[in-house]
């Protein structure tokens, strides 16, 4: 595996980690959190509400929330993209 394959694996498990910590309501009440996708390089994460989130009316305080806490957690991703299904 090239360094560059486990820097993006290693991102990978920390945004999901961060997921499963922070936001563990999601999954209570039905919902998952997914990442759709990582450009490592560019520290752009793009990620996916889904399940009960869909049409949630708090789904984008829930949004607004991972975008601010993951990159203040996670230095290396600048960019988030977060949005529901129902988006």
């Amino acid at each position: 595996m090239s360094a560059e394959n486990r820097n993006e694996t290693d991102l990978r498990e920390r945004i999901a980690d961060f997921l499963g910590r922070n936001f563990p309501q999601i999954q209570m009440h039905g919902g998952t959190a997914v990442i759709e996708s990582l450009d490592a390089e560019n520290g752009e994460v793009t990620l996916r509400l889904a399940g009960a989130c869909s049409g949630c009316s708090i789904s984008p305080v829930t949004v607004r929330a991972i975008k601010s806490r993951l990159s203040a957690e996670i230095p290396e991703i600048e960019t988030v993209r977060a949005s529901t299904d129902g988006d």
